[in-house]
C-alpha cells in the first residue's frame, strides 16, 4: 500500500472487551482479515451492520458488543462466523419471556 492510499475500514470494534465486530460493509465468507495482528477468516458473508465473531464464542457465554452485554450464544460459534438471531437470544428477548 502506497503512503497515500488510505486503508480500507471494513468492521468495527467498539470496545476492546468485545467479541464481536461490526461490519462496516458487507464481507464476503473466506475473506481474510486481520485483527490485532491476529488472521480471522470470515466463515460466512456478512451484511452491513451486522456481527461476526472475533473468537470462539461457547454456548451459553455472553456476546460482548460496545463493552456490555447484548445476549448469550443458544450454541457454539467459531470466529469469524456471522453472530445473529440463529446463534444468539437476546437478553432483552429473555427478560420479556420470563415477564409472560
Amino acid at each position: 500500500m502506497s503512503k497515500t492510499e488510505k486503508k480500507r475500514v471494513r468492521f468495527l470494534i467498539l470496545n476492546k472487551a468485545d467479541n464481536v465486530a461490526l461490519a462496516l460493509e458487507k464481507i464476503e465468507r473466506g475473506t481474510i482479515l486481520e485483527i490485532d495482528r491476529t488472521r480471522l477468516k470470515v466463515k460466512d458473508s456478512i451484511e452491513f451492520g451486522h456481527k461476526f465473531a472475533l473468537k470462539q464464542i461457547n454456548k451459553g457465554e455472553r456476546i460482548i458488543k460496545g463493552g456490555e452485554t447484548i445476549g448469550e450464544a443458544i450454541r457454539d460459534i467459531q470466529m469469524g462466523e456471522h453472530v445473529h438471531i440463529h446463534n444468539i437470544i437476546s437478553l432483552r428477548a429473555r427478560r420479556q419471556n420470563e415477564k409472560i
